[in-house]
């Protein structure tokens, strides 16, 4: 069965795109910890980060640097954090969080609740930078 994120992939699920290439697809967090948190994840349905072969991950990562590039431009932030837990989703992904203190990483935290035109306006934003 399809992950979530391959169900986005295939348009079959709504998303707020900020960047896509062939391999790649990046969209923000539904539930973020900060506004701005960006998932990278590959179009192909890898479960584990570390299951996909060495240059496709090395261009995820590249590709990755260039999404929080755009999102620092437009995200009031000091840095833009990165985490892979691959827990939620049975898709390897990394997120990219806008940051100010180490404690902004922290999934424990409360996630915000953005409307959804907030959302558009931000993924606006960033595809824009």
């Amino acid at each position: 069965m399809a992950s979530l994120f391959t169900k986005i992939v295939n348009r079959e699920l709504p998303a707020h795109i900020v960047a896509e290439n062939e391999k790649f697809l990046a969209f923000l967090d539904i539930m973020p910890l900060k506004k701005g948190h960006v998932l990278v994840i590959p179009k192909q349905e890898i479960d584990y980060i570390f299951d996909i072969e060495n240059d496709l991950l090395s261009e995820m990562m590249v590709f990755a640097k260039e999404v929080s590039h755009k999102i620092k431009k437009v995200i009031p932030c000091k840095k833009i954090g990165v985490a892979v837990v691959g827990l939620e989703v049975p898709h390897a992904h990394i997120h990219l969080i806008p940051i100010n203190n180490v404690d902004d990483m922290n999934f424990a935290n409360p996630k915000l609740t953005l409307q959804k035109d907030e959302l558009e306006e931000i993924a606006r934003l960033i595809v824009q930078a």
